[in-house]
């Protein structure tokens, strides 16, 4: 049985080049090709296509707006973004909205048809360089230790009355301390956060 296919993709040369291409296999059924979000927001609840290749950049609503609020209505309908877009915002919020495959638009032709049969039969394929992407974010997001718990008590104290801009010595009058001591904790707070100044200790622990 042929994978049924609809095609989202504002581009006349992008969306017919690939409806024909696909058509070309007895193992695709291309039952749609929309221009905007709008119109397939209506058409594909109604058609329940297997496969939805989506573009991102669509004028009006964009392909993953479109996606949150198509998926519900067709659960059975599974999304591959092909769009120019890889960079990880774009990337992440289009796999959260619903989509399960990611190509970018420099993608082979045989490529795709290779990455629509496997979304179908369960994968979630994505263009080399988007799964290193992928790969390396969450290998950053495991070797990530929280920074201020690096600290103790009273570095964090410190780091926190050097982010509200007090000076050296009304830090250690707030807290009974010398300035000598002061410079101490900040000296061990750059060793601990591999940082060179304030500014830079206050962005890596608060994130600013």
């Amino acid at each position: 049985m042929s994978i049924s296919i609809a095609i989202v993709e504002d581009l006349d040369v992008v969306r017919n080049g690939l409806k024909d291409f696909i058509s070309l296999s007895t193992d695709f059924l291309v039952i749609g090709a929309f221009k905007t979000g709008e119109e397939a927001l209506q058409k594909l609840p109604e058609i329940r296509p297997d496969i939805v290749i989506m573009d991102i950049n669509l004028p009006g609503m964009n392909g993953i707006e479109c996606i949150r609020q198509v998926k519900d209505k067709s659960p059975g309908t599974q999304f591959m973004m092909f769009t120019v877009y890889e960079n990880d915002d774009k990337v992440f919020e289009a796999l959260k909205a619903g989509a399960s495959g990611y190509l970018l638009k420099n993608t082979g032709l045989l490529q795709i048809a290779e990455s629509v049969k496997e979304l179908h039969e369960g994968g979630s394929p994505m263009s080399a360089n988007i799964a290193r992407k992928m790969v390396n974010l969450f290998r950053d997001a495991d070797k990530k230790t929280p920074f201020l718990d690096i600290l103790s008590n009273r570095e964090k104290e410190i780091l926190q009355l050097l982010a509200k801009g007090l000076l050296y010595k009304e830090i250690a009058e707030q807290l009974g301390i010398t300035t000598g001591t002061v410079r101490i904790h900040i000296h061990k707070i750059y060793e601990k956060l591999h940082v060179q100044n304030r500014t830079e200790a206050i962005n890596k622990a608060f994130g600013k």
